[in-house]
């Protein structure tokens, strides 16, 4: 405890005071120590199960052996290229695969309309560091191949807070601060989470597209921060109709639903959607900052001119070897262990589990999710957001030794993104931690 104290100390006294939220009494946070698997060590050693695969980064577990020894062997042979100047075969090799398990992959799994794409897809790839800036790399793209520079976002989304993907992000939380530094070219539409809210949801974009000037429609397919909120099959279909009808792209938010997190290797996969481009992060390396705009080849050659020795958007660690090692062993961890089979079966038990939690009396409580993708939502008696209680109950479980976070804009989802190697007695441990806890509100 003394360490940790130490350590917390250090931080309020040296880091910026709006990052680490510290309670008075020492009850939060905990401070990490070591990981591994489905497990963290704090710095007094004491062992805890993950519920949150650290944002959904670890799917293939907390310093996974085969990743963790591609990054290290790395490090040791080249440990920082150049970007957009001299090259490694590492980073040619990880846009191949990515191509390969996006758009090569979609061109057989759907059916593709041939006037507007043809049958044989390939992908081109941006590289950064973290997603938000997969985010501007997509919405740089998309200016580029329209001309047209607005942007329809959802109610509830969340894509980062860089200044470009800012205009994106929905809560107010994150935007008021800067709205004056801010063009705000994004406008934002409802999320539905149910089958009536449909029409009006297309008669909004319908309204966007007719009266902006707009070059792209951004969405998560599943909203993460924003509540575990899912939208009906049919929402995703509908949106890919309204960008091919208004000379839009439709760019997906994968930052967290990516690499098997809802039962396939990408949530879109669920309505057989093909996106314009996909943004891709946290367990695209298992634990190295890296991540990956992926946009259709003949797209992105037509937005992006040829490089002639300055790129107009590049950065100093693009593409990084070490996370294109790490990246690359993570890929083959996810096929070898079977983890998008994994999470599409933990999830439907996991769900059943989940629905058999009793309300307390102070709160309603209902569930929703898509692979090991869950949400818990929690209401009051008078319909509003259950926040305080939602708080209290991850802070006893973290005590009890369990690492749950919450999610939407009032707090009140409990979510489960466990890494997704953890197992069935795991995960049903985890409930009877969970119902043990909400029992006592």
């Amino acid at each position: 405890m003394a360490a940790t104290q130490k350590i917390l100390q250090q931080l309020r006294q040296f880091e910026s005071r709006n990052i680490t939220f510290t309670e008075a009494d020492g009850s939060w946070p905990i401070v990490w120590e070591r990981a591994r698997g489905v497990h963290v060590w704090d710095a007094a050693g004491k062992k805890y199960l993950d519920l949150t695969a650290a944002f959904g980064v670890a799917a293939a577990g907390h310093a996974n052996p085969n990743v963790v020894q591609a990054g290290q062997k790395q490090m040791a042979r080249l440990l920082h290229a150049m970007g957009d100047v001299h090259p490694h075969a590492l980073k040619a090799q990880l846009a191949r695969e990515l191509s390969r398990l996006t758009f090569e992959r979609w061109s057989r799994l759907t059916k593709h309309d041939s006037r507007r794409t043809p049958s044989r897809l390939t992908g081109k790839i941006i590289f950064s560091n973290s997603g938000f800036e997969a985010v501007e790399s997509a919405l740089k793209t998309a200016v580029l191949a329209t001309g047209k520079p607005g942007v329809i976002a959802f109610a509830g989304a969340y894509h980062g807070l860089g200044y470009g993907a800012l205009n994106t992000t929905h809560r107010q939380h994150f935007r008021s601060p800067f709205r004056s530094q801010l063009r705000e070219f994004g406008q934002f539409a409802t999320f539905p989470t149910r089958p009536e809210q449909l029409p009006a949801v297309e008669r909004q974009l319908r309204q966007l597209l007719r009266r902006q000037k707009i070059g792209a429609i951004l969405a998560e397919p599943i909203q993460a921060r924003g509540g575990i909120n899912l939208p009906p099959p049919e929402f995703l279909p509908l949106v890919r109709r309204l960008c091919d009808e208004h000379g839009a792209l439709l760019i997906l938010d994968e930052i967290y639903t990516g690499f098997g997190r809802t039962g396939k290797w990408f949530a879109c996969e669920h309505s057989g959607v093909v996106p314009d481009l996909i943004c891709l992060g946290k367990a695209l390396t298992g634990g190295f900052p890296l991540s990956a705009c992926v946009g259709r080849a003949g797209l992105m050659d037509a937005a992006w001119p040829a490089a002639t020795g300055e790129a107009i958007h590049t950065s100093t660690f693009l593409g990084h070897p070490v996370g294109c090692a790490m990246a690359l062993a993570q890929i083959k961890e996810i096929q070898r262990l079977k983890l998008c089979e994994q999470s599409a079966s933990l999830g439907v038990a996991l769900l059943k589990q989940l629905s058999d939690l009793p309300s307390p009396a102070s709160c309603h409580i209902s569930t929703r999710g898509l692979g090991l993708m869950v949400g818990i939502e929690l209401t009051l008696p008078n319909g509003k957001p259950a926040m305080q209680i939602s708080l209290n109950a991850i802070k006893t479980l973290l005590h009890h030794g369990y690492i749950f976070l919450p999610e939407g804009e009032h707090a009140n989802i409990i979510s489960f993104t466990p890494p997704l190697t953890i197992t069935r007695a795991q995960l049903t441990r985890s409930v009877a931690a969970l119902k043990k806890v909400l029992s006592q509100e």
